[in-house]
């Protein structure tokens, strides 16, 4: 998945590459530094890190601190902000599995336009609003490119966990799917992936937006390291004079 051969990976943290070797076919015990040291070089999740620790009879060494916790307040006090200071467009914090966690009013506007009511709820996940027959795809002009991409990030992100049970199931949002979008393998990361472009039409309201995904960086929580700010903007003049109107 990193792209690395078995001896970059190491030479980078300095290790030979027969100590690798005997790490990975089980014929030696790594310290937990050193299964630190191979996580940090193949930028592991923290969770998958804690889960490497497990797995060689090690504690985990990264907390995952409820959002709702009091120590967490700052935390929401500065998302909230960051929702906020994103108005008038749509902005909101989705958790790795795409659960919705926060949102400005603009973003409910938004799913109201083109979700169906039943969709609707606390905490809903995002990615079963999107491809479920009564959700936003059916007023997504450019659908198949958006569900490529959504699809690929999910495989990229839910493929290692599908028994969790705030997750979509990755069958799931196959099975409202053409089989020739399920059927090709996700692509690797690009610049690309930074800008999503969504063409909405649905009676007299014609959007196009584009949207960007935030993450916290240099964290030591599994929580904080693992939320999702998404931000919607229109992308042309035409599409900020349809929005606004929306909002009205």
């Amino acid at each position: 998945m990193r792209r690395i051969s078995q001896l970059d990976l190491a030479l980078r943290p300095g290790f030979s590459a027969r100590h690798v070797s005997f790490i990975e076919t089980g014929r030696t015990r790594p310290s937990r530094q050193a299964l630190l040291v191979l996580a940090e070089t193949m930028e592991v999740p923290l969770r998958d890190r804690n889960r490497l620790l497990e797995a060689a009879g090690y504690a985990h060494v990264y907390r995952q601190t409820p959002l709702a916790a009091e120590e967490m307040e700052h935390i929401c006090s500065v998302l909230q902000l960051i929702l906020d200071r994103h108005k008038p467009y749509a902005a909101l914090v989705l958790d790795r599995y795409s659960n919705c966690l926060m949102g400005n009013g603009e973003s409910l506007r938004l799913l109201e336009a083109v979700v169906d009511e039943s969709l609707i709820a606390e905490n809903a996940n995002h990615l079963r609003m999107v491809f479920h027959p009564l959700g936003a795809r059916r007023c997504i002009v450019n659908w198949s490119e958006v569900a490529r991409h959504l699809l690929g990030r999910a495989q990229r992100e839910l493929g290692q966990f599908p028994d969790h049970p705030t997750a979509v199931a990755l069958p799931e949002l196959k099975g409202y799917l053409d089989p020739s979008t399920t059927e090709r393998q996700p692509a690797p990361f690009s610049a690309g992936d930074l800008l999503l472009p969504i063409h909405i039409r649905k009676d007299d309201v014609e959007l196009r937006l584009f949207s960007t995904i935030m993450t916290l960086g240099t964290l030591q929580d599994v929580t904080l390291q693992e939320l999702r700010v998404e931000t919607f903007f229109p992308a042309d003049e035409v599409s900020e004079k349809a929005w606004r109107r929306l909002r009205r």
